[in-house]
């Protein structure tokens, strides 16, 4: 509908157009004239101008901070980048200190755009530090969309130069500047040479956490490699307690906070990211009540201990053992399984952080062991003692790493017995007594996988314990964790059958009654640590980069004349390989959904579904009309005739219209779209319109037959999206 034609000037033909008239339809021409179409566009902060400004040379980047000499580094920022892509990033936004400069950026973008963004910010300051706070592991950062920075591609010509220019918006090395990185690249070989290389590249000192906690953002708290400042880079920049927060509850948070969103953000729309984002994390801050949390945490776990004890006592007068028991405690220290100290009376941070090391599993209460696992087949009690003694030898630091180990996978296993013992147990049960929930058909197809699997990782576990009951420095892990992973098709089987399990209980649930009470009964409770059946079936797709993490600091800590140094590659060889499948798997999974997801929202799209199709950016823009095509382009006039939204995939552009519609007595509005036209990126053409006095941020998208005058609501809008555009059509041409 209403699809804007190309006609022909009648004078000042444009490039694009005379290109076209002499290309005709051959291949090769018209990808030569889109790649000139690229080339015309203008680079960074001119792009509002017909011409680009040429760049600064390496030898005059330093020059542009001539007059920011070291006298002034009282006076220099601490400079934040906080990715959209970790999870429940507006809590980590709001968790920004007063005085910390900030910018959040979309995953989708570009390394020119990321530069862009990050000199704007500054506005010609150096930074006394910068942190990255992205998407990553021990080996790697996902820092953009297609740039996952490592040692394979760090000498890139395009990654090199963007590292190279970074470095020169912070303070050298001398002036103690610092860049710090929240991913843990301390942790492992790859990881600390990404940092060697960065600092030699640019000057200035490159840090990471070196810490490794499995199943959590908890590396943040650790030792970070070389860090000389009196005090953890994450309290430069972030208040630790909200951080502690939000790195506690992270998959909650997301959970939550992807309804909040579609709240919120509409009512946000235009204000900038960090700040939308910062008044979304207060709200969820508010909301969680973290204030009185805090203060009734001495309560809530003196009452917590009270209650886990009555639990073990078989008496009638359930108050009066309680009253008791709490009277004994008070004004005393206790101390739980671990050897812990707890003070009666501490206040609500202490409080708070025993809270936080206890959810995330650093270190276990006494009735948490013993009600989790099962006594009658392994002894768990010697494992909780083997651990306290590998803790001793702490100092060395591949003792501490392979204790690690032992204790997440004991915590592993003791989730997997969760849905042994508090699921298949009692439907088996109920099936023997002629009382069936479930048949035995469904029983088999919901849990026969997982069950296989955790006699696998008990039998795992119960190697780790017995290498470990004499462990030494000449000591090995290695080819225990290489067993384990020749046996690997026990977890293809759950994955191949992860969709399968999953519509199963969706269907049962909605067709048997007596099903769905059972899991209204089991789910979500104390026993199941809070969590769904479902929710316990994510475990497995999650414990393959908690081992990559781990074996990668256990080779770290290995000297390289250690005899376990090539069973420890060959484990993680192993280990790395099978994550990469569930990975894909993931990603075609999600890749899936979303084009779904578009396709149901745009009215009368047609199918999306490709093979290795995904979306990259959607832009909101304004369509115009040129008035008169017969005057210079200083004069002439534009009219906005509708809206548009732009919807960039790695291989073609959807352009839909956007109208909005709203509801009596509601002040929020509904979005609609209406699928207009799609072009294949190796044949789409981009062409700017400098601002004049009657149009800003305009520039022209045009296809085989159609062309779209369209504008943009910001300068910035306008650079991010021809940046990222740009580098999508280049890619597709590559290929």
């Amino acid at each position: 509908m209403g699809r804007s034609s190309m006609p022909k000037p009648k004078c000042q033909p444009r490039l694009s157009q005379t290109l076209r008239e002499r290309a005709g339809s051959h291949e090769a021409l018209e990808k030569q004239l889109v790649l000139t179409s690229l080339e015309t566009l203008p680079k960074q902060s001119n792009i509002s101008g017909s011409h680009s400004y040429p760049l600064l040379s390496k030898k005059n980047w330093h020059g542009v901070y001539k007059n920011d000499d070291s006298s002034s580094c009282a006076l220099r920022p601490h400079f934040i980048l906080i990715s959209s892509r970790i999870p429940a990033y507006e809590m980590v936004v709001e968790s920004v200190k007063a005085g910390v400069v900030s910018v959040v950026y979309e995953h989708s973008v570009t390394l020119e755009s990321l530069l862009y963004l990050i000199e704007k910010a500054l506005d010609g300051q150096k930074a006394q530090s910068m942190g990255i706070f992205s998407d990553g592991d021990s080996r790697e950062i996902n820092l953009l969309q297609g740039y996952k920075i490592g040692v394979k591609n760090l000498l890139k010509p395009e990654v090199r130069d963007f590292w190279e220019k970074l470095g020169s918006y912070v303070a050298t090395e001398k002036e103690g500047g610092h860049v710090d990185f929240f991913a843990p690249l301390g942790a492992s070989e790859a990881g600390t040479e990404v940092l060697s290389q960065l600092s030699q590249l640019t000057g200035t000192f490159f840090t990471a956490p070196t810490g490794i906690a499995t199943g959590s953002y908890q590396h943040i708290f650790s030792d970070w490699l070389g860090a000389q400042w009196g005090k953890a880079p994450s309290s430069i920049y972030f208040s630790e307690s909200k951080l502690q927060t939000w790195s506690s509850f992270t998959d909650f948070l997301e959970d939550t906070l992807k309804g909040v969103r579609k709240q919120l953000c509409p009512l946000f729309k235009e204000l900038q990211k960090s700040i939308s984002g910062r008044m979304i994390g207060q709200f969820m801050f508010d909301t969680m009540g973290m204030s009185n949390f805090l203060n009734n945490q001495e309560i809530a776990q003196a009452l917590a201990d009270g209650l886990m004890e009555l639990s073990k006592e078989d008496s009638d007068k359930p108050l009066e053992f309680l009253s008791y028991f709490l009277l004994k405690k008070c004004g005393k220290k206790i101390k739980d399984f671990e050897g812990n100290v707890i003070p009666t009376k501490c206040d609500p941070k202490t409080a708070f952080g025993l809270l936080m090391k206890e959810r995330n599993g650093v270190e276990d209460n006494s009735w948490d062991t013993k009600s989790r696992l099962s006594k009658n087949d392994l002894n768990f009690e010697a494992l909780i003692n083997l651990e306290r003694m590998l803790q001793k030898d702490s100092a060395e630091k591949r003792t501490r790493v392979v204790r690690e180990l032992l204790q997440s996978e004991r915590k592993y296993v003791q989730m997997l017995e969760i849905v042994r013992d508090v699921y298949v147990t009692p439907l088996k049960a109920a099936l023997s007594s002629n009382r069936a929930i479930l048949s035995a058909a469904n029983i088999q197809i919901l849990f026969s996988d997982i069950l296989q699997i955790l006699s696998l990782n008990r039998q795992f576990l119960d190697n780790l314990r017995d290498r470990l009951q004499e462990w030494g420095p000449a000591h090995c892990v290695g080819e225990i964790v290489t067993k384990f992973g020749s046996q690997l098709n026990t977890y293809t089987n759950f994955f191949n059958n992860y969709p399968v399990i999953l519509k199963t209980i969706e269907k049962c649930r909605e067709m048997i009654p007596a099903f769905r009470t059972f899991l209204k009964r089991h789910d979500k409770t104390i026993a199941t640590k809070m969590l769904s059946l479902p929710e316990l079936l994510l475990y497995p797709s999650r414990r393959f980069e908690e081992y990559l993490n781990l074996l990668y600091a256990v080779r770290l800590h290995t000297p390289a004349e250690h005899v376990d140094r090539g069973d420890l590659t060959t484990a993680i060889d192993q280990i790395k390989k099978y994550k990469d499948y569930i990975d894909q798997m993931k990603q075609n999974i999600n890749m899936k959904d979303h084009l779904s997801d578009i396709q149901r929202i745009v009215w009368g799209c047609p199918t999306l579904s490709e093979v290795n199709r995904y979306l990259i950016r959607v832009q909101d823009v304004a369509q115009l009309h040129c008035c008169d095509e017969e005057i210079s382009f200083s004069l002439r006039l534009y009219e906005h005739i509708r809206d548009l939204s732009l919807f960039l995939f790695n291989d073609a552009l959807l352009i839909s219209s956007r109208g909005t519609s709203h509801t009596p007595f509601e002040r929020t509005s509904k979005t609609t779209y209406q699928f207009i036209a799609s072009v294949a990126l190796h044949r789409l053409l981009i062409e700017n319109i400098p601002d004049s006095k009657y149009v800003k941020n305009a520039f022209i998208l045009q296809g085989p037959k159609y062309k779209w005058i369209c504008a943009t609501e910001a300068e910035d809008d306008k650079f991010l999206w021809l940046s990222v555009l740009q580098n999508a059509i280049k890619s597709r041409m590559e290929k």
